[in-house]
């Protein structure tokens, strides 16, 4: 580590309890009060390097003080940096290091300590050390900016543009390729290179080359810096013209340190395991890196963004930072996989158990942006599919991947039809080749729904049983009485509960049987997601106890044979037969 040594005289300080006294054989004739500790001092190396102090020496002189007490409360660094300032007006040995050297700059702007009140003082020393090490040297620059944050620090630092000079020295290092310096590799604890390049072992060239190192190097060193700090380092690169790429990277690596909810599965932060910031200070964090994170497709996996965007569901995180994930994911929607869709719902309301609005939202913006950007049309996709050479384009893997989907959420309960319905058509129907996918969903989700329907009907019925037991019962109570009146009104209700099962259980054979005929038709009509559709939500008005027979698999299982059938005999005769392979008949 860099340093600069002051003074040449020996130690002569000494701490007993909470204060410091100068063992130079002289009494003591000033006290300075630094926070909590006493420093027992003498008056004239203070004042003859101090402007501050020799103003402080005088007003207390002319009040007749004879211990002259002073009160330094607002210096930086607290007692901790006087004791080095002390030091360095006694002329003790001390070191500058890259930690301390803002912290003693700091304190020497404080207490005026000029070359006005000694030749080579404080604020010129630690000046020439700041400009030409620690500005030099990448880790240095690290350091020195990381006691920034100090809180008692960093306005001071703020004035002096000590900080702004360290986030400059390191964008412009990070901007630059680490091979041409070597500046990682000297604090990395390895050896220093020669101005040609090749390592040097005591100061002779070895004639071997350092290993490269990739644009990522400095990832893990800025990623202990505070997140107001990082940020503007971030910025800083950004205006140096270091690549989205980077930039992006770095942000992973730095969410991934301080978010725990980004994976799902423990320990996957990187690096060492540390203790999780505030839950409202993660809040911060992650409405931040969508902030500074770059709009633009494939900068960051498709998994990150699904693990941003759980965590900000989970943190309640704001609107618009939660829109922007979903954006984000939409634009490379083709790239996720059915694991990542399946988000729980946070909601208080537990609607669904997974979260299908943000998933409608997603598919609605990769739509959007792939029909903007002039992907795959509906013409050329229809053309492969006549070929039997269905294309896996992004628009066919979201509609394969929507499918999965609706499978996996279909046995829920919970899951209204016309949410099922919206999420089903938000796939355009060209985008399905094959809709073996959409009927198996479609099978799952009504076959659910009527083993629902049936066991509400068995609840009424135990209800009713129930209520027939406590009919007789008060019959009886009513003979013994002479209640007659009331026995015949509950029989009345009885009667009218009895009718209602029935009528019931009668619209559910109906339901089920007009279901079963609409989902043969959809394997005679093209895609099954559009018309089709269509008439089913005509047809039942969103009903949402819209069931299906179990003899509806072998139905759809015969249609879409038939439909592969028609596909096979198109081959080589596509403009002859175009018209009547146009499944609308």
């Amino acid at each position: 580590m860099a340093c600069m040594k002051l003074g040449s005289k020996a130690d002569a300080f000494q701490k007993q309890g909470q204060a410091w006294f100068c063992t130079t054989g002289l009494p003591s004739d000033i006290v300075v009060e630094v926070e909590d500790m006493s420093f027992h001092l003498h008056k004239f190396p203070l004042l003859s390097r101090s402007g501050v102090m020799e103003k402080l020496i005088a007003d207390a002189s002319e009040k007749g003080d004879a211990n002259c007490t002073i009160s330094l409360k607002d210096i930086p660094g607290g007692a901790k940096t006087f004791e080095l300032v002390a030091k360095f007006c006694y002329g003790v040995k001390h070191e500058i290091t890259p930690s301390n050297v803002v912290h003693l700059r700091c304190a020497a702007e404080h207490l005026e300590m000029t070359e006005q009140y000694g030749e080579d003082n404080l604020i010129s020393q630690t000046e020439i050390f700041f400009n030409q090490v620690v500005l030099k040297n990448w880790k240095d620059s690290l350091k020195s900016l990381q006691a920034c944050a100090d809180e008692k620090i960093f306005p001071h630092a703020e004035a002096l543009n000590i900080t702004k000079r360290c986030i400059e020295s390191l964008a412009v290092k990070a901007s630059t390729d680490p091979n041409l310096f070597g500046w990682p590799v000297v604090d990395h604890g390895g050896p220093m290179q020669s101005p040609g390049g090749s390592l040097l072992w005591n100061g002779i060239s070895t004639g071997a080359r350092p290993i490269n190192l990739s644009s990522d190097w400095w990832f893990d060193d800025v990623s202990s810096l505070s997140l107001p700090l990082y940020k503007r380092l971030i910025l800083a690169m950004e205006a140096r013209g270091i690549k989205q790429e980077t930039i992006a990277g770095s942000l992973e690596y730095y969410a991934k340190k301080y978010l725990p909810w980004l994976s799902r599965r423990k320990n996957a932060q990187m690096g060492p395991a540390i203790d999780p910031p505030p839950e409202e200070d993660q809040k911060i964090l992650l409405e931040e890196i969508d902030h500074l994170l770059p709009m633009q497709k494939g900068l960051v996996s498709t998994k990150f963004l699904f693990g941003l965007l759980r965590t900000a569901l989970i943190l309640r995180a704001d609107p618009s930072c939660v829109l922007n994930l979903e954006k984000r994911i939409g634009m490379q929607l083709d790239q996720a996989t059915l694991e990542d869709l399946l988000m729980p719902s946070f909601s208080y309301s537990m609607e669904t158990l997974y979260n299908i609005e943000c998933v409608l939202r997603m598919v609605e913006h990769f739509m959007a942006i792939d029909q903007a950007t002039g992907g795959a049309s509906p013409c050329s996709i229809e053309d492969e599919r006549l070929l039997g050479s269905p294309s896996l384009t992004p628009v066919t893997m979201v509609a394969k991947l929507i499918d999965g989907f609706l499978a996996e959420v279909a046995p829920d309960v919970n899951l209204k039809l016309p949410k099922f319905m919206s999420l089903a058509e938000a796939v355009p129907e060209y985008a399905r080749p094959m809709d073996d996918g959409l009927y198996r969903a479609i099978d799952i989700y009504l076959k659910l729904q009527l083993r629902t329907s049936i066991a509400g009907c068995f609840l009424v019925s135990d209800n009713l049983a129930d209520g027939s037991r406590q009919f007789r019962s008060g019959l009886g109570a009513a003979s013994q009485e002479g209640g007659w009146n009331t026995a015949v009104r509950e029989n009345q209700v009885l009667k009218v509960g009895m009718d209602s099962m029935r009528m019931r259980v009668s619209e559910l054979e109906k339901e089920c049987s007009d279901m079963k005929q609409e989902i043969e038709k959809l394997g005679r009509v093209k895609g099954g997601s559009g018309g089709a559709w269509s008439s089913m939500s005509k047809k039942f008005g969103f009903k949402l106890k819209s069931q299906m027979c179990s003899a509806q698999e072998g139905s759809v299982s015969k249609q879409e044979n038939n439909a592969s059938g028609k596909l096979v005999k198109s081959r080589g005769k596509k403009q002859k037969h175009k018209k009547d392979l146009s499944w609308e008949g």
